[in-house]
């Protein structure tokens, strides 16, 4: 299936500005790359998009963490695989990504202040914003699998 709108032709300022945003999160915020990997991980499987999903399951796999670690992210909960610092960021992911629920409770803020500086909290809201940002490109406007009416791999 084609894409519903070519959205890097069509806006390639647009496009180049969230390149460059993430070139700064990925290189610029001293924030772990297998945390930011984790991150838009969680965010992209609460989202559904597949494309995303993909991405950074192969990253997370090319930093050589393990599969338990990488396909429990969704049950991080119940999970003892994660550090406190990874269980917060999740917790302020869900809250981001899941904003329509009650936006961001002052309990997850607080846990996230816990273990995070205030600059290093605002890069992480900018990591959970773009990929969120990313995911709804994906799926709204792309040609990958679990964007809208596309048929999603089995």
């Amino acid at each position: 299936m084609a894409a519903r709108l070519e959205y890097g032709r069509l806006a390639p300022e647009g496009l180049a500005k969230m390149r460059a945003l993430e070139h700064y999160l990925n290189t610029g915020t001293g924030l772990e790359a297998v945390l930011l990997d984790l991150v838009r991980l969680l965010a992209s499987r609460l989202n559904g998009c597949e494309y995303c999903i993909g991405l950074h399951t192969d990253a997370l796999r090319k930093l050589h963490e393990p599969e338990a670690r990488i396909q429990g992210v969704v049950e991080w909960r119940g999970a003892g695989a994660y550090t406190e610092r990874e269980r917060a960021a999740f917790a302020w992911t869900e809250a981001i990504t899941n904003i329509q629920d009650g936006h961001a409770p002052d309990a997850v803020y607080d846990e996230v202040r816990a273990h995070f500086s205030e600059v290093e909290t605002v890069n992480l809201t900018f990591a959970i914003t773009t990929i969120n940002a990313w995911n709804r490109l994906a799926i709204g406007l792309g040609d990958f699998p679990g964007h809208a009416g596309a048929a999603v791999k089995a």
